[in-house]
């Protein structure tokens, strides 16, 4: 297998982390997100979305981390994805509802256009209203988060680690670049602490920790 990916790109981490917890054999080739290598052939050939990560399997191709993960775990066999219909699908809600609310908001609205100048806004009033806007969207999302879906639990579906677990680490961890403050939401301070020690994560987010060290002297509207 081979594995399309960036160790900076958000949704590339997961699926890097799973396959090194499971020891899974897979090549990684990078795709230089910073050069615009994701937006010229060959690889737009490789996927037309021009966005990573992306799975080849044979000649099987998957693209979308929440997809790519839910496909290992099934071809490993991992208990991190649930065989139970009702387990399975609570897994699949949580991994919805961060792909399609929390991060809409949190990283396209919140962190990137502030971390990265190709998300910055046109004018400087729409770029402040962008922000505003999705700080107040992501403290209800977050307090939601920490009241509903994480609750008293060890993990974010339950007392197991699933993949909705990777998949949401590598989506709420990034708020680090901006010095987010998770403190007001325990369960999800302390479910990140409980990634974060995990062992291959140190060597997983080496390289996106580094990022946030870079811009630890710049000043970011966070939560």
């Amino acid at each position: 297998m081979k594995l399309y990916m960036h160790p900076a790109s958000t949704t590339s981490r997961p699926v890097v982390q799973f396959i090194t917890d499971n020891n899974i054999a897979c090549e990684m080739q990078v795709v230089d997100l910073f050069t615009g290598e994701h937006l010229r052939e060959p690889f737009t050939k490789i996927n037309p979305n021009k966005m990573i990560p992306v799975l080849e399997d044979g000649d099987f191709r998957l693209t979308e981390s929440s997809a790519i993960l839910k496909y290992l775990a099934d071809k490993i066999n991992s208990p991190a994805y649930p065989k139970d219909l009702k387990q399975r699908a609570h897994v699949n809600e949580v991994m919805d509802w961060l792909n399609s609310n929390f991060y809409r908001d949190y990283g396209y609205g919140l962190i990137y256009p502030q971390a990265f100048p190709a998300h910055k806004r046109r004018s400087d009033e729409a770029h402040a209203a962008t922000i505003e806007w999705a700080k107040d969207k992501t403290r209800g999302w977050l307090q939601l988060l920490n009241d509903h879906i994480i609750a008293g639990n060890k993990y974010i579906c339950g007392n197991e680690l699933t993949v909705a677990d990777y998949f949401g680490f590598g989506i709420v961890q990034v708020g680090e670049l901006i010095r987010c403050d998770f403190k007001p939401y325990p369960n999800v301070a302390r479910w990140l602490d409980t990634m974060h020690s995990r062992p291959s994560t140190a060597k997983v987010y080496e390289v996106i920790k580094g990022f946030a060290e870079h811009m630890k002297s710049q000043q970011f509207v966070a939560i």
